[in-house]
């Protein structure tokens, strides 16, 4: 896949819509609050598997899952971006149930500079001086969390860990995303049907025993689980890797304002230091990640004007 030179208007609204309903999703999730996270975790599984293959029928490309079933290696792969994305569904749907929210938002901002250290120290990728001092800031902010609470914030470094290792793991996985994503919930679908057939059988299912509300609640895991995740697969496909640096944090701060302004969670003590100096990390992160793009834009300039000479 060629990597766009610049933005079209459709991948935008794709990439923009994707972040928007993955900010939305924590008042979403906290409607289910009141149900255990594995339960809405097999219900998330199950209902998305029905959308990712339909998408993938209309595109012609459901060949392609059935190729990676046959293949013990890309089975291995898939087994694993599945681990780690259902781990990190977890740990956020707990997070929201148990007024977590600020945390999780904390997580999702770290990510990017995660991901920064994790080229560094895995692929050898050179750190320049701004992504060192924007992964200082960022070390120096959960410092100060863990100095207040007396223990490391587990929420945000869960979830760091989990989507920085499936964002890396997924890199290596030679399947498109939106096959991807359906070997995955393919591979998921049988424990997650398992364990909601397990609840019913021992009488703790909330399915269909809440009302009906509560059923379509848990329908709908499905479409907003799977929906933002294509939208941002083919998003990505028609955008610059610079855009897509500066929109991803659009989820995190409406996570951030969920938390504040709808949960009520507090926004004091260490918070008050620790979430501007993730801020100022970041602001350091966009600067050299937009002036990295424009050299490799001037770069190409150059390169063209001397093959016209």
């Amino acid at each position: 896949m060629s990597i766009p030179q610049s933005d079209s208007p459709k991948g935008l609204v794709y990439a923009i819509a994707a972040y928007g309903l993955w900010g939305f999703l924590p008042i979403y999730m906290k409607a289910l609050a009141h149900l255990p996270a594995a339960e809405i975790i097999a219900h998330r599984i199950l209902w998305s598997l029905p959308i990712a293959a339909a998408v993938l029928l209309w595109q012609g490309r459901a060949a392609e899952v059935g190729q990676a079933l046959r293949q013990p290696r890309l089975l291995a792969m898939g087994a694993l971006t599945a681990m780690l994305i259902s781990v990190n569904w977890l740990i956020y749907v707990w997070a929201i149930a148990n007024d977590q929210a600020m945390d999780a938002a904390l997580g999702y901002y770290i990510n990017p500079l995660f991901s920064v250290l994790l080229g560094a120290t895995l692929l050898g990728e050179r750190l320049s001086r701004g992504q060192f001092a924007a992964i200082a800031l960022a070390a120096t902010a959960v410092i100060i969390l863990t100095a207040q609470a007396g223990s490391l914030p587990l929420v945000a470094i869960g979830l760091t860990l989990s989507w920085g290792f499936y964002a890396y793991c997924k890199k290596s996985l030679p399947l498109g995303p939106n096959q991807g994503f359906t070997l995955e919930v393919l591979l998921l679908a049988p424990l997650a049907a398992g364990f909601l057939i397990w609840q019913a059988v021992q009488g703790q299912s909330h399915f269909t025993s809440g009302g009906w509300a509560q059923t379509l609640l848990l329908l709908g895991c499905g479409p907003v689980t799977a929906i933002p995740l294509l939208f941002y697969a083919n998003g990505a496909k028609l955008i610059r890797l610079s855009t897509i640096g500066i929109l991803q944090y659009i989820a995190p701060t409406m996570i951030f304002l969920c938390a504040v302004l709808i949960f009520g969670e507090p926004f004091d003590g260490a918070r008050l230091v620790a979430f501007p100096l993730i801020w100022a990390a970041l602001a350091i992160y966009s600067v050299t990640l937009l002036r990295q793009a424009g050299q490799r834009r001037r770069d190409r300039r150059d390169l063209a004007a001397r093959r016209m000479q």
